[in-house]
């Protein structure tokens, strides 16, 4: 009997561990309007969406694959298609292996 008392108070205590978080007011403030949109505490509205994205980001982690939000792919974008600018030493060398220096 003792037994089965010590494994449910450890089955009790393994289902709530708590987590403190240090935000900003800004910060806090965002989270606490997220929260009212949805009609949930700030605690229950931090813990679907972060563990969530926790999720997610170790899916992608196993698979191999980047995820980005529209924003970061909007960067990348943007940072590939951007022509580069050569230093003075990379022109030299592309003058070397075209030979013409």
């Amino acid at each position: 009997m003792e037994k089965s008392q010590t494994s449910e108070s450890a089955v009790k205590h393994a289902k709530n561990s708590s987590l403190m978080v240090r935000l900003d007011e800004e910060s806090k403030a965002l989270l606490a309007a997220a929260a009212e949109l949805r009609r949930v505490s700030v605690s229950d509205y931090v813990r679907s969406v972060m563990v969530g994205q926790a999720s997610r980001e170790l899916a992608a982690a196993k698979s191999q694959t980047i995820a980005m939000t529209p924003d970061e792919q909007l960067q990348f974008w943007n940072a590939l298609s951007k022509k580069p600018k050569l230093t003075t030493t990379q022109k030299h060398l592309a003058a070397l292996m075209r030979g013409e220096a």
